[in-house]
C-alpha cells in the first residue's frame, strides 16, 4: 500500500511507504514529540519505503571505461578498475542515487576474450545485463570511434527495445567533443560526451538517464489478478537447476547434460504445482571450460543477477555432495542484497552417506549462518525426492517477504526489548531506540529512530529478536537507523 500525504504548507506529495494515512499521522506526531525534524523523518520513511528499484545496465566493449563510469555513478570506488580489459569479477550490481532518484546499476565490465571470441562474448554479457535492465547506458570510446563490436552491441540494443543513453567516454576536454559527434552515426541519438575518469559531463548524462528510467521496474510483483509469481532457480553451474526444473514440470523442458553450463538462454516456464501456476526461470549460466573458469564465473554472476532482479523468490541450489564453495556463498549474498525471498535447496541429497551429512551440517552452520532464516529443503532433482516440499517452502518465504508489523505493535515490542536489553554504554552515553516503523515490504524494511549511534552488533540483535517475535522466515530484513540531532526537544 503506497499512500500519498501532503505536508502542510509545502504542497509536496510525500510517499509514506506502507503506512496508512491515520498510522502515518500518529507516527509523525510521535516523531515531533521526540524532537525529530519532520522533513528528516519523512525522508527516512520515503527512502525505506521504496519497492524494487529500477535497473540501469552499463554495457560496451572491453576497456572503454565501464567500471570507471560505474564508480562515478555510485560515488565510490567499488567496481574493480585497472588499465587492462577483463578485470571485473564477482559482484555486478550496485545501488546509486542521482537528483534524489534511487536506482540499481549493473556493471558489465568483465569479459573473457577466448570464451566465444571477443565479439560474441561482449554481445553475450550485454544480453544478460539487458535482460534485467529498465534502461541502458551504452559506453563507447570517443577517441577510438565506433568499432564493429560496437555495431554488434547496437543491433542487440535495437532488438531489446530498451531505452538507451549513448555515453561517449574519454572526452577529457572541448577538443574531444568533435570525436563524440561522430558517434551520431550509431543511430542511438545524441552522444553524451563524458570523462568517467575526471567526472566531466557525467551529470548531464545522468540527467538523460533519469528521463528514460522508470520510477519503478516494469515487472510488478504478484499484483496482477492471477499473475504467476516468479521463481528464479539459481546456483553454480552443473548443480542441477535444469534437472530440477524438468522434475517440477513433469517433463523434459530443458536440455540436461553432464557438461556444466549447457543452458545458454534463460527459460521461463509456467508450471502448475499444488493448484497454483508459478513462473520458473532456469538460469543455468554458460559453457564453462576449466582453463577459462574466471570468465565463465563472471558470466554466471551476470546471468544470475539478471534473473534475480526479475524474480520474487530465489531458490538457491547447492550440491550437497560437494563442499559449500565461495561461489555458493556469493550467489546467496547476491539474492540477499537484491532483497528477494529465498529458499535453499540441497540437491543430490540421496547420494550422501552419514559422514557427508554430518560434515555438511557443520558447513551450513559456519558458511551459511547469515541466512539461517531461509527455509531449507533436501531434494534430489534426479529422483524427485522431497520435491513436494519445495512449493510450501516457497510459499513460506513469500509470506515472510510480504509480512508487515503495524507500527503500534512494533513500538510496543521495541519498548519491551530496549527495557530488557539496553544498548551497551559507549563513551559514557547509552543510546536508546526511541521508536520505529516498518516502512515497506518485499522485503520488510524498518526505520528506527534513536537518541545516538546504534552499533552494528545491536542492530543484528534487533533483527534476531524481530525474527523471533514476528517470523519473517525466508526473507532478508533491512534496518536503517536515524539519529536525533543534538537540540532541545520540540514542545
Amino acid at each position: 500500500m503506497n499512500d500519498q500525504i501532503h505536508s502542510e504548507g509545502s504542497g509536496e506529495a510525500h510517499d509514506h511507504g506502507a503506512l496508512g494515512d491515520a498510522e502515518y499521522a500518529e507516527f509523525m506526531e510521535l516523531a515531533a514529540e521526540e524532537g525529530f525534524d519532520i522533513e528528516d523523518v519523512e525522508g527516512a520513511i520515503e527512502a525505506a519505503g521504496h519497492g524494487p528499484l529500477p535497473v540501469l545496465a552499463v554495457v560496451g566493449r572491453p576497456n572503454v571505461g565501464k567500471s570507471t563510469l560505474v564508480n562515478r555513478i555510485i560515488g565510490r570506488r567499488e567496481a574493480v578498475v585497472e588499465d587492462k580489459p577483463g578485470v571485473t569479477r564477482d559482484r555486478v550490481t550496485y545501488e546509486a542515487e542521482w537528483a534524489g532518484r534511487r536506482f540499481k546499476v549493473v556493471d558489465t565490465g568483465g569479459w573473457e576474450q577466448d570464451v566465444l571470441g571477443i565479439d560474441a562474448s561482449v554481445a553475450a554479457q550485454a544480453e544478460y545485463a539487458i535482460e534485467a535492465a529498465d534502461a541502458v547506458v551504452f559506453v563507447v570510446d570517443a577517441k577510438v570511434g565506433a568499432t564493429d563490436t560496437d555495431e554488434a552491441v547496437v543491433r542487440l540494443l535495437r532488438k531489446a527495445g530498451k531505452p538507451v543513453v549513448l555515453c561517449a567516454n574519454k572526452v577529457d576536454g572541448p577538443s574531444g567533443e568533435a570525436d563524440a559527434t561522430y558517434l551520431w552515426s550509431l543511430g542511438l541519438g545524441e552522444p553524451h560526451p563524458v570523462s568517467a575518469l575526471h567526472g566531466r559531463g557525467t551529470g548531464d548524462m545522468l540527467d538523460a538517464v533519469l528521463e528514460v528510467l522508470p520510477d519503478a521496474p516494469e515487472q510488478t510483483f504478484g499484483t496482477g489478478v492471477g499473475g504467476p509469481r516468479r521463481i528464479a532457480l539459481i546456483g553454480r553451474p552443473n548443480v542441477g537447476k535444469s534437472s530440477l526444473l524438468n522434475k517440477v514440470a513433469g517433463e523434459e523442458r530443458v536440455v540436461v547434460n553432464e557438461l556444466a553450463g549447457t543452458t545458454r538462454d534463460p527459460v521461463d516456464e509456467l508450471i502448475e504445482l499444488g493448484g497454483v501456476t508459478w513462473k520458473f526461470v532456469d538460469t543455468a549460466g554458460i559453457r564453462k571450460r576449466v582453463h577459462l573458469q574466471q570468465g565463465a564465473d563472471y558470466y554466471a554472476s551476470l546471468r544470475t543477477a539478471a534473473a534475480v532482479e526479475k524474480a520474487e523468490v530465489a531458490v538457491v541450489l547447492i550440491d550437497a555432495s560437494e563442499n559449500i564453495s565461495v561461489q555458493d556463498q556469493r550467489i546467496v549474498t547476491m539474492a540477499v542484497e537484491a532483497g528477494r525471498a529465498m529458499v535453499i535447496a540441497y540437491n543430490k541429497w540421496d547420494t550422501l552417506d552419514e559422514e557427508r551429512r554430518y560434515y555438511l551440517e557443520r558447513e551450513i552452520e559456519t558458511e551459511l549462518a547469515q541466512v539461517a532464516w531461509a527455509p531449507r529443503v533436501n531434494v534430489s532433482a534426479q529422483t524427485g525426492r522431497h520435491m513436494e516440499k519445495l512449493v510450501p517452502a516457497i510459499e513460506t518465504a513469500l509470506a515472510g517477504w510480504e509480512t508487515r508489523v503495524p507500527t503500534g505493535r512494533l513500538n510496543a515490542f521495541l519498548g519491551e526489548l530496549v527495557a530488557a536489553h539496553p544498548h551497551p554504554i559507549r563513551g559514557g552515553k547509552q543510546p536508546r531506540i526511541l521508536f520505529g516503523t516498518q516502512a515497506g515490504t518485499k522485503p520488510p524494511r524498518f526505520v528506527l529512530f534513536a537518541s545516538g549511534f546504534i552499533e552494528a552488533g545491536y542492530r543484528r540483535f534487533i533483527e534476531r529478536r524481530l525474527r523471533e517475535e514476528f517470523g519473517f522466515e525466508g526473507t532478508p530484513i533491512h534496518i536503517s537507523v536515524r539519529v536525533r540531532e543534538k537540540r532541545g526537544r520540540k514542545k
